[in-house]
């Protein structure tokens, strides 16, 4: 039963883009490795982007800054 966990900002994602995401991981797991869909489980995770990271600053301050 393959796992797949994705991460994004929480800026808006609409139902059908996050629909597109669990689908296509869903099916690139299928393509390549040939596990069945039914037991494909994708959790898409929305976090703030204070709580995000990248270089030792926040996403909000790399964002205020235009990085």
């Amino acid at each position: 039963m393959p796992y797949v966990n994705i991460k994004i900002t929480r800026e808006g994602a609409t139902a059908e883009q996050k629909a597109q995401l669990i689908e296509g991981a869903t099916q690139l797991l299928v393509d390549v490795l040939g596990k069945n869909p039914k037991t494909t489980v994708v959790v898409i995770d929305e976090v703030e982007t204070d709580n995000w990271g990248v270089g030792g600053e926040s996403i909000t301050v790399r964002r205020k800054k235009g990085m």
